[in-house]
């Protein structure tokens, strides 16, 4: 039987598309703020996977977690190809946040979550873009030109052609709070958490601080007004080493701050000087305070709790030889307050923005409400994120610090209290230092600011104590 023939056989050739696995990238406009979101995300999934211990123990002050990456997939303009991340006492920390009430993933997303450029960048980038295109001969020039923006640029990940501007990263943004240590300040985008840069000897302070501070927080159910330290972490970006820790905002993220003050009790060369007067907002010191006359009127009994408090706190320590501590205060105007959202609702909106028009492999799918959140009525999580232009005045779960001025106060103002900078130890360099002032202003001078840590907390909870009574 013959078989028939036929032209040349065609094979279908099946084409096969190799799938990639994604991975997770962090695009910042600093490769330190890269690797930090990107350690973040990674140690906070890490945790969720271990068990919570019933206590602490001794070798968990000790402990670490560390991670070597050498990813070659990585495109530098987004992530580096080679980092080491390392997260100090993650147990210790993780029941810090947790005796906090700061709930490990909000942590994390204030930190690491896409969100909308906040208004404060998003009007910077408007205004630019407006002012660029009125000097433009044509349109699209102009708009092509609002790449080279600095402000275009470091949201480069984020702008779209024209003034549309889509949902971002939400990377730590830079703070000018500098003080002489040279130390830098990042606010995380929702302005509820701070990042403070350390050197390697704070890092060791910091582990020597924390087995006192982690018993005390216990003991006071964390009432207190010591910095709420929420994570440390090393990271080694081109082969130098960075170091940070995490802390709870002392300010709102919702109320304004009109006037800042960094007070401790002493008034020898204690006064802001020409160059922080330039800020917008400048750290003012103790003979700006006593010069401005300035009043926290809170009342008999609010000032005998903050007192109670500080006192505590200003003994504890005290017993580590700590000194050189600040109280850190912060004075909204509620007046003012109302202004500017009344200011706020008459400004015409901002350019349009895309919806979610940018996916990751791992976010998370809890976009249902209005604020990115699926949360109960009544928790707190989503009030960080909401804009809103209400004037809502103190919201007690964010604004732990905060304490308003009392009834029939002259003027109607909130406050926010807290120590800052208590990691310094009364030791060699600071009793050297105590001797060149007493030389230099005279033995019988009171208001040195170095001096022995039983003299500096006594004089501290005076001159605290004396300001709330007024001047």
């Amino acid at each position: 039987m013959s078989v028939p023939t036929t032209g040349p056989s065609k094979l279908k050739k099946k084409h096969i598309r190799v799938k990639h696995q994604k991975v997770k990238l962090f695009r910042a406009n600093e490769p330190l703020l890269s690797v930090f979101m990107w350690g973040v995300n990674h140690t906070i999934n890490e945790l969720s996977h271990v068990s919570i211990p019933v206590m602490l123990l001794p070798d968990d002050f000790r402990a670490y977690s560390k991670l070597k990456v050498d990813n070659h997939l990585f495109n530098k303009e987004n992530m580096p190809s080679h980092f080491k991340v390392k997260e100090y006492c993650p147990l210790v920390f993780r029941n810090l946040r947790d005796r906090f009430a700061i709930d490990d993933l909000d942590y994390k997303e204030s930190l690491t979550r896409f969100s909308h450029p906040d208004n404060y960048l998003r009007s910077k980038a408007r205004k630019r873009a407006i002012s660029s295109l009125r000097r433009s001969a044509t349109a699209p020039t102009g708009v092509a030109d609002l790449h080279q923006d600095s402000i275009f640029h470091d949201a480069s990940a984020f702008v779209k052609r024209g003034l549309t501007i889509k949902r971002l990263r939400s990377q730590p943004i830079p703070d000018d709070s500098s003080g002489k240590s040279g130390a830098k300040f990042y606010q995380s985008y929702d302005r509820l958490f701070i990042l403070k840069t350390l050197t390697s000897e704070e890092v060791e302070r910091m582990h020597s601080f924390l087995k006192h501070y982690h018993p005390y927080i216990v003991e006071r159910h964390g009432k207190t007004l010591l910095p709420q330290y929420l994570g440390m972490y090393r990271l080694t970006v081109d082969g130098i080493e960075h170091y940070l820790v995490a802390t709870r905002n002392v300010f709102s993220n919702h109320l304004n701050i009109h006037r800042k003050y960094d007070l401790k009790g002493s008034t020898v060369d204690r006064e802001a000087s020409e160059k922080e007067l330039e800020k917008e907002l400048p750290t003012l010191k103790d003979n700006d305070f006593l010069k401005q006359g300035v009043r926290i009127d809170i009342g008999e009994a609010a000032k005998e709790k903050l007192l109670e408090t500080l006192t505590a706190d200003v003994e504890f320590l005290t017993k580590l030889h700590l000194m050189d501590y600040s109280l850190l205060l912060g004075v909204h105007e509620c007046g003012r307050g109302e202004a500017e959202a009344e200011a706020a609702r008459a400004r015409p909106p901002d350019a349009d923005t895309d919806r979610d028009t940018d996916s990751d492999s791992d976010t998370d799918n809890r976009h249902a409400d209005g604020w990115g959140y699926n949360t109960p009525p009544d928790s707190p999580r989503g009030f960080g994120r909401q804009t809103s232009l209400r004037y809502e005045g103190i919201i007690p779960e964010l604004d732990i610090y905060a304490i308003p001025s009392q009834e029939g106060a002259p003027k109607k103002e909130i406050y926010f209290v807290a120590l800052i900078d208590v990691l310094t130890h009364y030791g060699v360099k600071k009793q050297a230092a105590k001797a060149a002032k007493t030389v230099k202003y005279g033995s019988n001078v009171d208001g040195i600011s170095t001096c022995d840590p039983e003299q500096y907390g006594k004089r501290f909870i005076e001159f605290v104590a004396k300001a709330i009574e007024g001047n």
